[in-house]
């Protein structure tokens, strides 16, 4: 049977950087970090103009006319529960992601805020803010705008859900099926070293975990076993394809992450968890125009904006891909509007609440309570979560939640991420066969695996943004594919579409 070129030419970037790191994984480690740096420096400007547009578009489709627009046929409507979609919205972009920067960000920031004095109140309130920055609009955003695109020429075009779909027409001549390869192979690439890189970062986490809880040892060894456990699990899933397992465990996993957040709430230092949510807010909201466009030029500091805000950024972007199609799969028939509502803005809500819960409690102990916390994030970020949980009563079970909420966000991840992948290269089949999922399942283990020999979160974040960055190009491209799109529906007629 004749392979599809996207299936040949991605596994052919992918597979010698997966043998490379696990043949020799320090030189592949430095490689990634080197080149991932040069070009966020280097080109500092261009990402944060890129990712900042993304804000700005979002809110234009929004609040335009082009809000009522349905993705789908006029008449239809969403098939899973609001509750449910906003459920599956976490589960695919940034669970595990919450859970590991929770308390470790801000903390993180509050002791080497850029450009001021760490430790003190304005250095807290600077923390929750560059938090939020990392975690909020943007990165929604950014979410947001790649899954409507597909969505859009999906449901309401009938095209295939795949990257190239919006760059139909838009270059003409033979140069098209040569551009749409290389989009959809981009676009491949960036899915899966996005999703290794937080692989390794979640499987590190759940061995600190493990440590903390039941003591064992935090080895090179031991977080092999996990991803390998990790790897049965969501392979199995994955295989059987049964959709209505991943609405099961996103529900079981946004109702075990609002338990543990509520706990914290009740036990922690309460009021000022909620005082800092509002003033989180506030900050936010009016530092957002100034802060989406800092990168500290003038006091030397544009290779911090590069090690976080831009490693962020570019982080979604890397992602964009994989959770656009898995986002755009769920959300037929909601208008652009609720899109936008349900895709940006509850998540924004949410991740600041949740900043606020983990982050705020993390620099209330440092503040006001015992301190200490703080060292123990510098020595070792995937302990943060489980050293702030040792913080509270019933720290065994608080542990065992966490754990299970890690796992249960990496499995949906690695599950939907290996099912996209499939699609991706196999000609957007809505049923992709087994062995392509195994093909590109096992893939990311393996190269996940090669990160996790480097032992670095360092290098687990840069390995998640190495795709993302020639992805670039082809989310611009797509964007322009959109907006012509955009200019052929027939805005007389809006009203209707919107009607619920």
């Amino acid at each position: 049977m004749k392979q599809n070129p996207v299936f040949l030419l991605a596994l052919a970037v992918c597979v010698p950087v997966g043998l490379w790191g696990v043949l020799d994984p320090d030189r592949m480690a430095g490689a990634v970090l080197g080149f991932t740096t040069w070009f966020m420096v280097g080109a500092s400007w261009w990402w944060l103009t890129l990712c900042s547009a993304f804000v700005i578009f979002a809110a234009v489709l929004a609040l335009g006319p082009w809000g009522r627009i349905r993705l789908g046929a006029d008449d239809d409507r969403p098939e899973f529960s609001t509750v449910s979609w906003i459920a599956m919205l976490f589960a695919g972009g940034m669970g595990a992601g919450l859970l590991f920067w929770g308390v470790a960000e801000p903390v993180t920031h509050f002791a080497a805020p850029p450009g001021r004095e760490g430790g003190t109140p304005e250095a807290a309130r600077a923390a929750m803010v560059i938090t939020n920055l990392h975690w909020g609009l943007h990165a929604w955003s950014i979410y947001g705008i790649c899954a409507l695109v597909i969505a859009y020429f999906s449901f309401r075009r009938g095209g295939k859900p795949l990257i190239s779909t919006p760059l139909t027409g838009l270059i003409g001549g033979r140069t098209e099926r040569g551009v749409s390869v290389a989009a959809d192979v981009l676009g491949v690439v960036a899915v899966v070293f996005g999703l290794a890189g937080s692989l390794a970062m979640g499987t590190l986490q759940m061995r600190s975990g493990l440590a903390s809880t039941i003591g064992t040892p935090e080895t090179g060894g031991v977080a092999l076993i996990i991803l390998a456990v990790l790897f049965a699990t969501y392979m199995i899933s994955t295989l059987t394809g049964v959709e209505k397992g991943m609405k099961l465990l996103s529900n079981i996993n946004m109702i075990l992450a609002i338990g543990l957040m509520l706990f914290i709430m009740a036990a922690g230092p309460t009021a000022f968890i909620f005082e800092s949510a509002v003033d989180t807010l506030g900050s936010y909201l009016s530092q957002i125009v100034s802060i989406s466009f800092r990168l500290y030029p003038y006091e030397g500091l544009t290779e911090w904006s590069a090690s976080w805000t831009l490693t962020y950024l570019i982080w979604w972007l890397a992602w964009g891909p994989f959770v656009g199609v898995f986002i755009a799969r769920i959300s037929r028939g909601r208008t652009i509007r609720e899109f936008c509502a349900g895709v940006i803005l509850v998540p924004t809500l949410f991740s600041i609440l949740w900043f606020a819960v983990f982050g705020g409690a993390g620099i209330y102990v440092e503040l006001f309570g015992p301190g200490g916390l703080s060292a123990l994030v510098a020595d070792n970020v995937s302990e943060a979560l489980f050293a702030f949980l040792g913080y509270f009563p019933f720290t065994g079970v608080l542990a065992a939640v966490a754990l299970a909420l890690i796992f249960i966000f990496l499995v949906t991840s690695a599950d939907s991420g290996t099912f996209v992948l499939s699609m991706l290269t196999t000609n957007g089949s809505l049923n992709p066969r087994a062995s392509a999922k195994l093909v590109w399942g096992s893939l990311v283990a393996v190269i996940t695996a090669a990160t996790l020999l480097s032992a670095s979160v360092e290098v687990a974040r840069a390995m998640a943004t190495l795709g993302a960055i020639p992805f670039s190009v082809v989310l611009v491209l797509q964007l322009v594919g959109f907006l012509r799109a955009l200019a052929d529906e027939p805005m007389g007629t809006a009203a209707a579409q919107e009607r619920v």
